[in-house]
C-alpha cells in the first residue's frame, strides 16, 4: 500500500526529472526535499527505494557528485539491512554511470556486485529476470574488451534464464550479441546461426520499433556473409535493406553503412565497378552530411580497394589515408589496423613505416586486452572472496563435525582391538604348538617338492638338447648321407667325410649332456654368428630350402652371455626343422638384430602356413616357447594358412659380466686357434 508519504516523494522526484521546463537549481531542490522526506520514513525498504530513485534522478540531471554520494548511501544502508534488491540496484545504477563515461573495468566490478547481490534473493521470476539483465550487461562490457570466453559464458547463462522467463525480446538481444562474439572469435558460420536464430523471435515479444530490430537483424546476417566472403548471399540481404525508403528517412546512420556494405559486396562479389563505385560514393557523401566519421573511416577504405582494382593508385592511397586518420580519431583500432594493411601494399616507399606502425599497434592492442582480462579475473576473484570465505566456515564447521566423530569412531575402535588382542592371546599357545608341528610337516613337503622340481627340470632340458641339438643335426647328415649313397666322386667323398666329423661333434656334445656340464656348454658357445651360419648352410643344403642369415654387424655377438647365445642357436635350429618337415617352403630368412636395447631374431618363411589358434603344439615349439621364457623373452608367431609363418623372439640383450671378461677372452682366443 503507497501510503501518502510515498505518494508526495514521488511526485517531486519526477517533477525533478521530467520538468524541462524548469531551471536546473529548481529541480535539484525538489530533490533534496524528497530525499529528507525519505530519511525520515521508517520502513527501510521503502526508504531505500525512494533514496535509489532519487540517485537516479541526480543521475539523469548529470550531477555526477550528488548521484555518487546518495548512492553511497544507499549502498551503506543496504549493506547494513541486507536489502539485497536495493543493495544490488544501487551497485547497477553505479555500473551504468561508469559506463556512460566509459569507464568500463570499474562498471563491470559494479556489474558482478549487483549480481551476486541479486543472487541472495529468493529465486522468482522477477529476481531471475534481474540477474539475467546483469550478466548481459557483463557480457557486453567482455565483449567489448574482446573477452569473448567470459562474454560467451554469461550472456548463455543470461539467455538460459530469459528462455526460462519466456522474455522474447531479451531472447532476441542474447542471440544477437552472441552472433557478435562468435564473429569475433572468426567463426562466422556460429555467428550467422545466432543472427538468425535472433530474427526469429521478432514477432514473439512486443514492441513500438519492431522495424529497428528488423534493420538490425538483417544488417547483422548482411554483415556475416559479407565477412564469410559469401558476396552473392550479402548483396541479397543488403537489397531488402537498401531498397526500403522508411530506412533512409528513420535511421540515416544505418542506411549509409548499408550502401557502404552493398557497395563491397557487389565489388568483391560480382566484380560490377560502375555499381559499387555509385553506391561507396553515396555512402561517403551521406556520411559526410551527418558527420557519421565512425563509419566513414571504413566507407574510404572499401573506396580505396575499388580504387586500387582500377589503378587508380594515387587516389588510392588518398582515401586510404584519410580513412587511417579517421581510424585514429575515432579509436577505430581494427579498422585502423585494416588500413594500415592496406597502405603497406599501397605506398611502397613508407611500408616499412606502415609495416612498424601495424605491428606496434597489434601489440598495444593485445596488451591493452590482457591486462583487461586480467583486470576481470581480479574482480571476480575479489567479488568471490566473501562467498569462499562463507565456504570456508562451513567447511570448518563440518571438520570439526568430523574430528569429533572420527575421535568417537576411534574410541570405539580401541576398546575392539583390545578386546580382540585379549581374546586371541588366549588361543595363541593352543596354536604355537600346532604351527610348529605343521612347520615341520610343510619343511618336508618342500624339500620333497624341489628334488621332484629339480628332477623334471633336468629331464626336461636334456629332452630339449637331444631333440633340437643332436636329433636336428643327426636328421641333417642322414638327408645329405642319403643323397651321397650312390656318388665316388671328389666333392662327395670329402663331404662324407665333413659329415663324419660332424657325427664325432656330436659324440663330443652327448657327452657333455650326459656328464651334466650345462653352464660349461653354454660358456663354451663361441664363434657365435659363425656357428648360426654353419648351421643354417647344412640344413640349406640337406633340405634343398633357400635360406637367407642377415644380421646387425655392429653387435660384438660373442660378448653376449652364454646362456642367450645356446638358446638363441637352438630356436632357430628348431624353426628351420620346423620348416623342412612341416612347412613345405622354399625360402626362408633369419635375422638377427638389436632394437632398443633389445635383440631381435626373426624366422620367415613361405611354407603352407598354420592356424594358430587351432590344433596341438608339437615337441618343437613347445620346446622353442620353454626356451624363450627361460631367456625371459617374448615370442610372437605370426600365420595363416597358404601365407606362411613368421617367428618373431625378442631376447634381453644380456652380455657378460665385466669381472668375468678377462677369463672370458682368453678362452675365445683359445677355441679360435
Amino acid at each position: 500500500m503507497i501510503t501518502p508519504e510515498s505518494e508526495v516523494i514521488n511526485s517531486w522526484i519526477n517533477i525533478a526529472r521530467d520538468s524541462a521546463q524548469l531551471h536546473l537549481n529548481q529541480r535539484k531542490q525538489y530533490l533534496e526535499k524528497a530525499s529528507k522526506k525519505a530519511n525520515q520514513l521508517s520502513n527501510d525498504t521503502v526508504r531505500l527505494d525512494h533514496l535509489s530513485r532519487i540517485s537516479l534522478a541526480y543521475k539523469k540531471l548529470q550531477d555526477s557528485i550528488k548521484f555518487r554520494k546518495m548512492n553511497q548511501q544507499v549502498l551503506d544502508l543496504s549493506n547494513k539491512d541486507k536489502i539485497y534488491k536495493a543493495l544490488g540496484e544501487s551497485h547497477w545504477d553505479l555500473a551504468s554511470f561508469f559506463k556512460s563515461y566509459g569507464v568500463m573495468d570499474s562498471a563491470y566490478f559494479h556489474y558482478k556486485k549487483a549480481n551476486k547481490s541479486f543472487n541472495n534473493l529468493p529465486v522468482d521470476s522477477t529476481s531471475l529476470s534481474l540477474r539475467g539483465r546483469i550478466l548481459y550487461s557483463m557480457g557486453r562490457i567482455q565483449d567489448y574488451f574482446k573477452d569473448y570466453l567470459g562474454a560467451e559464458v554469461n550472456i548463455t547463462e543470461a539467455l538460459r534464464i530469459f528462455e526460462n522467463l519466456k522474455d522474447y525480446k531479451r531472447i532476441y538481444n542474447c542471440n544477437n550479441i552472441l552472433g557478435i562474439i562468435a564473429g569475433g572469435m572468426n567463426n562466422s558460420e556460429k555467428s550467422l546461426e545466432y543472427y538468425t536464430k535472433a530474427g526469429s523471435y521478432i514477432d514473439k515479444f512486443k514492441s513500438n520499433n519492431k522495424q529497428v530490430y528488423f534493420w538490425e537483424n538483417r544488417n547483422n546476417i548482411a554483415n556475416g556473409f559479407l565477412i564469410n566472403k559469401e558476396y552473392s548471399k550479402a548483396e541479397k540481404n543488403y537489397i531488402e535493406l537498401y531498397t526500403d525508403k522508411n530506412l533512409r528517412r528513420e535511421n540515416p546512420l544505418l542506411y549509409s553503412t548499408v550502401l557502404a556494405s552493398q557497395g563491397y559486396a557487389i565489388f568483391k562479389g560480382r566484380r560490377n565497378v560502375v555499381e559499387a563505385n555509385n553506391l561507396l560514393t553515396k555512402s561517403i557523401g551521406i556520411n559526410d552530411s551527418i558527420g557519421f566519421s565512425v563509419d566513414q573511416a571504413r566507407a574510404k577504405q572499401y573506396f580505396a580497394e575499388l580504387l586500387v582494382y582500377q589503378g587508380d593508385t594515387t587516389n588510392a592511397r588518398k582515401y586510404a589515408k584519410e580513412s587511417m586518420i579517421l581510424a585514429k580519431e575515432t579509436s577505430n583500432n581494427d579498422q585502423h589496423l585494416k588500413v594500415l594493411r592496406l597502405l603497406t601494399h599501397l605506398d611502397s616507399e613508407n611500408a616499412v613505416a606502415y609495416s612498424n606502425e601495424y605491428y606496434e599497434l597489434s601489440e598495444k592492442i593485445k596488451d591493452e586486452e590482457r591486462a583487461i582480462r586480467d583486470k576481470f579475473a581480479r574482480i571476480r576473484l575479489e567479488t568471490d572472496e566473501v562467498i569462499q570465505e562463507n565456504e570456508s566456515l562451513a567447511r570448518q564447521k563440518q571438520i570439526w563435525i568430523g574430528v569429533v566423530l572420527g575421535l568417537i569412531l576411534l574410541g570405539i575402535a580401541l576398546f575392539t582391538i583390545i578386546w580382540q588382542r585379549i581374546s586371541n592371546n588366549r588361543l595363541k599357545f593352543q596354536q604355537k604348538q600346532q604351527e610348529s608341528n605343521q612347520e615341520i610337516y610343510n619343511l618336508m613337503l618342500s624339500q620333497q617338492g624341489k628334488f621332484e622340481e629339480g628332477k623334471q627340470l633336468e629331464q626336461k632340458r636334456v629332452s630339449e638338447e637331444l631333440h633340437d641339438g643332436i636329433l636336428g643335426q643327426m636328421l641333417g647328415i642322414r638327408l645329405i648321407l642319403s643323397g651321397l649313397n650312390d656318388k665316388d666322386d671328389e666333392a662327395s667323398v670329402e663331404q662324407r667325410a665333413s659329415l663324419i666329423e660332424k657325427l664325432r661333434e656330436l659324440e663330443e656334445e652327448i657327452r657333455t649332456i650326459s656328464h651334466e656340464l650345462s653352464d660349461a656348454s653354454y660358456q663354451k658357445f663361441y664363434n657365435f654368428i659363425v656357428s648360426l651360419d654353419d648351421l643354417i648352410s647344412t640344413i640349406s643344403e640337406s633340405s634343398g630350402i633357400t635360406c637367407s642369415f642377415t644380421y646387425d654387424e655392429n653387435v660384438d655377438w660373442d660378448d653376449l652371455e652364454g646362456d642367450i647365445k645356446i638358446n638363441a642357436y637352438r630356436i632357430v635350429q628348431e624353426s628351420l626343422q620346423n620348416c623342412v618337415k612341416h612347412a613345405k617352403c622354399e625360402n626362408a630368412k633369419i635375422n638377427f638384430s638389436t632394437e632398443d636395447h633389445v635383440l631381435k631374431l626373426t624366422i620367415t618363411d613361405d611354407g603352407v602356413g598354420f592356424d594358430i589358434n587351432k590344433g596341438k603344439r608339437g615337441i618343437g615349439l613347445r620346446n622353442v616357447v620353454s626356451r624363450v621364457k627361460k631367456v625371459k623373452g617374448t615370442l610372437d608367431i605370426n600365420s595363416k594358412k597358404g601365407k606362411g609363418t613368421t617367428v618373431t623372439v625378442s631376447l634381453p640383450s644380456n652380455y657378460i659380466r665385466l669381472d668375468n671378461l678377462n677369463g672370458t677372452v682368453a678362452r675365445k682366443e683359445v677355441l679360435n686357434v
